[in-house]
């Protein structure tokens, strides 16, 4: 049984060592190359060869059998034992499935970035199409029926012709826009109408205030004539329920316009002066409408004469 048992192993052993010999065979012709491809690059010398090598291994003290130097030969024309590079494209597939992780990472980001670009890019072109919708139908549909409306509705409540003209003012305008395609202006229209409608709808009368320790008149000095005065009530806007509001006022000193809840109103001497004779009696002017303001109307409609020529009176904020 044991020379069964060493019989597979001396053959692994022999054939292993007939390849060891065939690999030195072919290292031997490498180190001679320029030799051994002179010989082998011609027919019929392969004998001689063959003999060198076997003095070569003889000179050494090692017998190699014919097969063997046959063999080696035969594995150094077919370039056996020798390492070879890659290829270029075998290298760079090996070299990516090498770093196939980091790779896959910067694939996945690239991919990431792309989706988002997409999807961000989708979500602004839709945005921008729901915005030149909602301005078209801005445009077409919503303005132009507030507009109307607004201008039906403060026509309505028009009831002198400065305010009517003034309304038919603003709707020519709101068209007039429209027609041009000016969203900015058309709203603007649309506001001041409505605007104008509640401006209509307001009633209240301006009350000369009489209160102590307060005003009830001034007078002033125009800077370009210093022997003239200008004299002036001061009044609020009462409502009927007796709430004071506060209106834009334009002073005719400066030009500039302020909200104010009381303000001066110009008035002729003798009117400044039969006032202060009213005041003068218990210090309450008894007769203290000066204007009152109708419903429909723009402006207040004077009770006192506060201008010969019928226009409105020149206005102060300051005093």
């Amino acid at each position: 049984m044991s020379s069964k048992a060493d019989t597979p192993a001396s053959g692994s052993a022999g054939a292993l060592d007939e390849v060891m010999l065939a690999m030195d065979v072919v290292d031997t012709l490498r180190h001679n190359e320029n030799v051994a491809l002179k010989e082998l690059g011609q027919e019929g010398r392969d004998e001689d060869l063959k003999e060198r090598l076997r003095r070569i291994y003889e000179s050494q003290g090692l017998e190699v059998s014919d097969r063997i130097l046959d063999e080696g030969i035969k594995a150094l024309k077919e370039s056996r034992f020798t390492y070879e590079p890659a290829e270029a494209g075998s290298r760079l597939l090996a070299g990516i499935w090498v770093r196939r992780g980091l790779y896959g990472k910067i694939a996945g980001a690239v991919l990431v970035a792309l989706v988002t670009w997409i999807g961000v890019s989708a979500w602004r072109g839709a945005s921008e199409q729901r915005a030149r919708e909602a301005a078209r139908i801005e445009l077409a549909e919503t303005l132009p029926r507030r507009l109307e409306q607004a201008a039906s509705r403060a026509l309505a409540d028009a009831r002198t012709a400065d305010a009517r003209d003034r309304a038919e003012a603003l709707h020519a305008d709101g068209v007039a826009a429209l027609t041009q395609g000016d969203a900015d202006a058309a709203r603007g229209a649309a506001a001041a109408l409505e605007q104008l409608r509640a401006r209509l709808a307001e009633t209240y009368r301006l009350r000369i205030v009489s209160r102590p320790g307060e005003d009830t008149g001034v007078f002033r000095i125009p800077d370009v004539n210093s022997n003239a005065r200008n004299y002036y009530l001061i009044v609020e806007a009462v409502t009927p329920d007796g709430k004071v509001l506060s209106l834009p006022v334009r002073s005719e000193e400066d030009g500039k316009v302020k909200t104010v809840t009381r303000w001066g109103v110009r008035v002729p001497q003798r009117t400044f002066d039969a006032v202060r004779r009213d005041k003068g009696d218990d210090g309450i002017v008894q007769n203290d409408t000066l204007a009152e303001k109708p419903r429909g109307g723009l402006e207040p409609v004077y009770r006192m004469n506060v201008s010969p020529d019928g226009e409105n009176p020149g206005t102060i904020t300051e005093w």
